[in-house]
């Protein structure tokens, strides 16, 4: 038979409150219609998401798409007498999105596609071919310069930043979405670097935290420059306790052995209200598993667009299971689960009271986001006075066959906490 726990023993618990399963809501693309209609109705169930933008297309933001490097023109000249190489692919592939013809850009998605599915003949070929179509004419011109503000998008720094405060995070998602994986490394690091800077700069450090690099690309050189600048990306999160399926792989979560799972799930036009709560089910049958939901288009506005409806009965189904499911921003997730990881709950009985010291080896001053804690407690406490510092919260006792035991939050590597029999 096991041993019960012993009074004071106190453990992290694997997700906030207890819970029994995260959720985190992303946005990708900052189209209009994921803060006109998704927002209000996450304020109403007081969910928190997190919004990877495009941070090009915010009305007065201070970088603007460019390419950095030789004139395009002469990327252009040079291509009519060299075929493309390993040496010059990256160049011209990144050049061809700044090359004012129809179509280019569209070549550039292409190729990149390719690319990051390991056929990278094929995408030399599709570059190769944009070029000389443009040689041979069968590109045209355009009548005017690429404009880079995407028209689905029209919000500013402004209206963002009061999003901001009502707890939402916004992250990365590039300065002008192109495809990272076949940008060249100069272009690269702008669109990565900047868009960081333009955030920190506009929203603060909070909002820097996080990244999701355009088109779901799972590059070695694109996730080293994402990771450089940010503490976590959506795209890869290398953690050795945490196993990440993407939005695009069928494998099952449940059968995932590490402590957590991180499962994406992207719901599109065709995704269905049942395959929905369908995840969430799969998620409150086991307690390691954190739905990452990658939401794109709303009511007709961008990618793959679910209706305003169907988000209000998703996350009202959601919201009925709020007793076991923590939603909260990319971010809080990432942070709670590696502050648990890299964590320690000290604690001893010292005359009427309990002892516990909370700390974790991470940067305190990043990582600085409230534990929850269960620390069982005598038998005969019916009520648990917990102080920490100038903080007091009175909380009930619970019993299971284990003992008796409180779950309260505690702030790491701060003051010990010491809980007492409430009145």
């Amino acid at each position: 038979m096991a041993q019960k726990p012993r009074v004071g023993h106190t453990e992290i618990m694997k997700w906030q409150n207890g819970k029994t399963t995260a959720v985190s809501n992303t946005y990708d693309g900052g189209t209009i219609n994921q803060f006109r209609v998704a927002l209000p109705i996450m304020n109403e169930m007081g969910f928190k998401a997190t919004f990877f933008i495009v941070t090009g297309d915010i009305t007065g933001s201070k970088f603007q798409g460019k390419f950095l490097g030789r004139p395009v023109e002469d990327i252009l000249k040079e291509s009519a007498k060299m075929p493309i190489n390993k040496g010059n692919f990256f160049e011209r592939a990144t050049a061809l999105r700044y090359l004012d013809y129809e179509g280019a850009r569209e070549c550039h998605t292409r190729a990149g596609d390719l690319f990051e599915l390991g056929k990278f003949d094929e995408a030399y070929r599709e570059i190769d071919d944009a070029y000389a179509k443009i040689h041979q004419g069968e590109m045209k011109p355009l009548d005017q310069k690429v404009a880079y503000d995407n028209p689905t998008v029209d919000i500013s720094w402004d209206e963002l930043r009061r999003i901001a405060t009502q707890g939402h995070e916004f992250g990365s998602h590039s300065i002008t979405h192109p495809q990272p994986a076949i940008c060249d490394d100069l272009n690269l690091r702008y669109e990565l670097e900047k868009s960081r800077e333009e955030l920190l700069n506009q929203l603060g450090t909070k909002h820097a935290f996080s990244a999701e690099c355009p088109h779901g690309s799972e590059n070695k050189r694109v996730m080293d420059c994402a990771l450089s600048l940010h503490c976590a990306t959506r795209n890869r999160m290398p953690e050795p306790f945490l196993e990440e399926i993407n939005r695009w792989n069928k494998k099952d979560p449940t059968l995932a052995k590490k402590e957590y799972v991180q499962w994406q799930r992207g719901p599109t036009t065709s995704t269905t209200l049942d395959q929905m709560k369908a995840w969430v089910d799969v998620c409150l049958a086991h307690d390691n598993i954190w739905l990452v939901l990658t939401f794109h288009g709303i009511d007709g506005i961008g990618y793959q667009p679910k209706t305003g409806e169907e988000i209000k009965a998703f996350f009202s189904y959601i919201k009925a299971h709020e007793d076991r499911t923590w939603v909260a921003t990319f971010q809080d997730v990432t942070k709670y689960m590696r502050e648990r990881m890299n964590g320690s709950a000290c604690s001893a009985m010292e005359g009427e009271r309990i002892k516990v010291v909370l700390t974790h080896s991470l940067d305190a001053n990043l990582y600085a986001l409230p534990l929850t804690l269960k620390t069982y407690v005598p038998s005969g406490w019916k009520s648990v006075s917990v102080k920490q510092a100038d903080t007091l919260q009175r909380v009930p006792a619970s019993g299971e066959q284990e003992g008796v035991f409180v779950l309260y939050q505690a702030m790491p590597n701060a003051a010990p906490v010491e809980l007492s029999k409430g009145d």
